[in-house]
């Protein structure tokens, strides 16, 4: 173990496993509603269509874009993602701090929440290094 992990592990706070399980949640949300957002972008763009619920349509349908009449779905999965990508950055961030990693780090964390289905490898990457820090903190 280097020096900087065993100083690291000595001092780990104890709202880590918190901070760690609220990443881990956010991670998994932000990265479906990006999943959600990737299909929705290719039926607005690639099929000229949006989702509409409620809709005389039945509970989804999709529709001509800028025709929809009832609940925008397309509409609603952009603006959560963008909010709850917010929420992810904060929960990076609670982990990245309590931890006083490099800033490149933070970026990486950040950077799962841009790219589908990348936010599922980092935040297992990421979960296992912190678990790893926790065990090794237990243990000295």
């Amino acid at each position: 173990m280097s020096n900087n992990q065993a100083e690291q592990s000595q001092s780990l706070p104890k709202t880590l496993p918190g901070a760690l399980s609220f990443y881990r949640l956010s991670a998994y949300i932000t990265g479906i509603l990006l999943l959600l957002l990737t299909v929705e972008m290719v039926a607005k763009y690639g099929f000229g269509s949006e989702v509409e619920m409620f809709g005389e349509g039945g509970l989804f349908a999709m529709v001509p874009d800028g025709e929809v009449q009832a609940f925008n779905l397309s509409q609603a999965i952009l603006i959560a993602h963008g909010w709850f990508y917010v929420v992810y950055l904060f929960s990076c961030f609670r982990v990245w701090s309590q931890l006083r990693w490099p800033f490149w780090r933070f970026l990486w964390l950040a950077s799962g929440g841009l790219v589908p289905l990348l936010s599922f490898f980092i935040e297992a990457r990421a979960t296992a290094m912190v678990r790893g820090l926790m065990d090794s903190d237990s243990t000295s």
